[in-house]
């Protein structure tokens, strides 16, 4: 029983060992890359399992590279790869210029991949150029039309300038920029209608691919709409803007004129209060003059006749002219 248990222990060891042994030394891989011809030492790829490094991620794109025709080692692969860059694609792209016959080295390529361009995108970009379209770009002629226009720009990749370049946003952003120009120095709407390649030849003289990724190759017009008409808008908001500044100086001069009418009476009011006082202090005065012998009784009654007099005349003025035609009981003939 013992000795049954020691080989199985025995074997179950064995088996852990070669397990280890082929985790670090990948004799599948290392036998693939002597059938393709690459030459890659197996220490390599043992070192390669020690720096935590894929020897899969390695190897078969440089055999891939090697049937290619591309001159690159493993070290240029495991440094772009330790340094985050995806090296399939970085070998993809080489492949693919190499057959489109374009400059690209393996440095320039690892670049681009690692400023996070898709470096196999800007290489099938220079031999197939993209076409990128604008949304509705809305510009407005000298006479007030709004038109709305809308360009599709077909691009190339430029890989000299892919680190550093600015990508798809600024060549749309400049693009409708120059829409804009162009469409506002135009007199009237109708010649951007008639003549719309005026803004892709405008256009293409402003070098709006410069410090881009990207070389324009054309702009074209698909699409001008006719919109709103702002100059007409912009006249009637500034007429309205101007009925409403005369209606609150209006409405100013009326609280200014209800407040001095009401000045007014207030000052009204004060004066009658004032009448009706001294008119109170009347007959203390009339006493006080006829007691201290100022006014003698004559005097006063005669002031009454003329008070009566004077009251008898408004009223005669106030109940109008008096008919005095005589009045006759006999019909009319």
């Amino acid at each position: 029983m013992t000795t049954l248990i020691g080989s199985v222990f025995v074997v179950a060891l064995v088996i852990v060992a070669i397990s280890i042994f082929l985790h670090f030394v990948p004799i599948g891989l290392w036998i693939s890359a002597l059938a393709a011809g690459v030459n890659v030492g197996i220490f390599t790829l043992v070192g390669m399992r020690l720096r935590r490094v894929p020897p899969g991620n390695i190897v078969l794109p440089l055999i891939k590279a090697n049937k290619a025709g591309l001159a690159v080692n493993v070290d240029q692969l495991e440094a772009h790869y330790l340094a985050g860059g995806n090296v399939d694609r970085v070998i993809d792209a080489l492949i693919a210029a190499h057959r489109a016959e374009i400059p690209l080295p393996f440095e320039r390529s690892a670049a681009i991949d690692l400023a996070g361009r898709n470096v196999l995108e800007a290489v099938q970009m220079s031999v197939n150029p993209k076409v990128i379209e604008t949304s509705f770009v809305s510009a407005v002629a000298k006479n007030g039309i709004e038109l709305r226009v809308k360009a599709r720009v077909t691009v190339r990749a430029n890989i000299d300038r892919l680190v550093g370049g600015a990508g798809e946003a600024t060549i749309l952003a400049r693009v409708g920029e120059g829409i804009v120009t162009t469409v506002g120095s135009t007199d009237d709407h109708k010649e951007v209608l008639a003549n719309p390649d005026h803004i892709s030849r405008t256009v293409l003289t402003k070098g709006l691919d410069s410090g881009t990724a990207f070389e324009i190759l054309s702009i074209d017009i698909a699409d001008v709409d006719v919109g709103r008409n702002i100059g007409a808008e912009l006249m009637t908001d500034q007429a309205e803007a101007e009925k409403r500044i005369a209606q609150a100086k209006a409405e100013e001069r009326r609280a200014m004129a209800v407040a001095q009418e009401q000045e007014m009476r207030a000052y009204t009011q004060q004066m009658q209060a004032k009448v009706v006082e001294a008119q109170a202090e009347v007959p203390t005065a009339l006493a006080v003059a006829l007691k201290e012998g100022r006014m003698g009784v004559m005097d006063y009654y005669n002031m009454n006749n003329v008070l009566a007099d004077t009251q008898m005349r408004e009223t005669i003025a106030k109940a109008g002219p008096v008919d005095l035609t005589p009045k006759t009981d006999e019909p009319k003939k």
